[in-house]
């Protein structure tokens, strides 16, 4: 299966899904984020791992993204959804993957993005009074200890 005959497919189940077919992603509409991963999980498709859920801060909005593998097609796909800054609220894949809950306890905990019907959404790493994410860009806290980068680890040492 190729990315071009994918999409095809999406466009025929979840008619308005798909935003617009990347190289190698496809991003989706957020309000299309669970039939779709439904689709893709419970169909032939067989997507039936997700391996990583992360984001990306793109200054004005939040690029989420999804990386999901089919074991019986060993084929990797790449989901994204755009979400805007004054509104970071996804629904959350844990009633469909497992492996979701921590991925977006992680994504919450750096990058702010709340999971919508997640069991335990709270933070994984970093302090519970945080009230700030630390992957944003405007991400700036006097306590936070920053190397700077001729002191940080170097490449190959």
């Amino acid at each position: 299966m190729d990315l071009p005959h994918l999409v095809q497919k999406l466009n025929e189940r979840i008619p308005g899904a798909v935003v617009e077919q990347q190289p190698s992603a496809v991003v989706i509409k957020r309000e299309s984020l669970l039939p779709v991963a439904a689709f893709l999980k419970d169909t032939e498709l067989s997507f039936a791992n997700l391996h990583c859920v992360t984001a990306v801060d793109r200054k004005d909005k939040i690029e989420m993204v999804y990386h999901l593998y089919s074991f019986l097609h060993r084929w990797m796909l790449t989901l994204k959804v755009f979400l805007p800054n004054d509104d970071l609220t996804i629904e959350s894949l844990c009633g469909l993957w497992r492996s979701a809950d921590w991925l977006e306890r992680e994504t919450f905990d750096l990058f702010g993005v709340k999971f919508l019907h997640h069991p335990d959404l709270r933070r994984i790493m970093n302090p519970d009074e945080w009230t700030d994410y630390p992957l944003r860009k405007n991400f700036d806290r006097p306590d936070f200890i920053r190397l700077p980068q001729s002191e940080g680890l170097k490449a190959g040492g």
